[in-house]
């Protein structure tokens, strides 16, 4: 009986391995189309998402498409050289409140497909051997023709590509939000920056 069960377990392992070695190697288009549209159609199929109460879509994004996001990343670089000088605890309070706006942005920015006839492409980019970063370009087509280009930027990580930049609307996140910060770091310092996130959020949450 312990043979047969050290048998059972040493299979179990190997397909766990395996598993995540495969989970490992998706292509980045790949990674961006399961987290984009899983999260759409869940709203969709959701009565409560389709009709416009943005707690449940917000959660939808919370369940669906943060999974595939390296968000720590994201707040390192548009908070900058203040990152590093930052205490433990202050870094946490960053990310936690970065990443609620960031999921509340992109929840704001979803909602408007709740009830509109759409369909997705995302386009696999060329990747060189060895390369850590990409870009993976989405449309957002409308059934009347309408075709709006979201981009996603990618790192490859241990675990496989995750996403943490967005081109919403011409220009990426990091990039507005870098000036933003930079505003209210040389007003009070990383306090100030924290600050400034925890209002914003609890004003954007009533």
């Amino acid at each position: 009986m312990k043979r047969y069960l050290s048998i059972y377990f040493a299979f179990l392992l190997a397909t766990l391995t395996f598993s995540g070695a495969a989970l490992a190697q998706t292509s980045p288009d790949a990674v961006v189309k399961d987290a984009v549209q899983g999260t759409v159609n869940a709203m969709k199929a959701d009565p409560k998402a389709r009709g416009g109460d943005m707690a449940k879509i917000t959660e939808l994004v919370e369940t669906r498409f943060l999974p595939a996001t390296d968000f720590q990343r994201t707040t390192r670089i548009a908070v900058g050289k203040a990152w590093t000088s930052a205490t433990p605890e202050q870094q946490k309070q960053l990310y936690d409140q970065f990443q609620t706006l960031l999921v509340r942005t992109y929840a704001a920015s979803l909602s408007q497909l709740r009830d509109q006839d759409v369909s997705f492409r995302f386009d696999a980019p060329k990747i060189d051997a060895g390369a850590k970063d990409t870009v993976v370009e989405s449309h957002v087509v409308s059934a009347g023709g309408g075709d709006n280009p979201v981009r996603y930027r990618l790192e490859k990580m241990p675990q496989g590509w995750k996403i943490y930049d967005i081109d919403m609307m011409g220009a990426w996140l990091i990039q507005v939000y870098q000036s933003q910060f930079a505003g209210q770091l040389q007003k009070g310092g990383v306090d100030a920056l924290i600050k400034y996130l925890s209002e914003h959020n609890a004003r954007s949450a009533g």
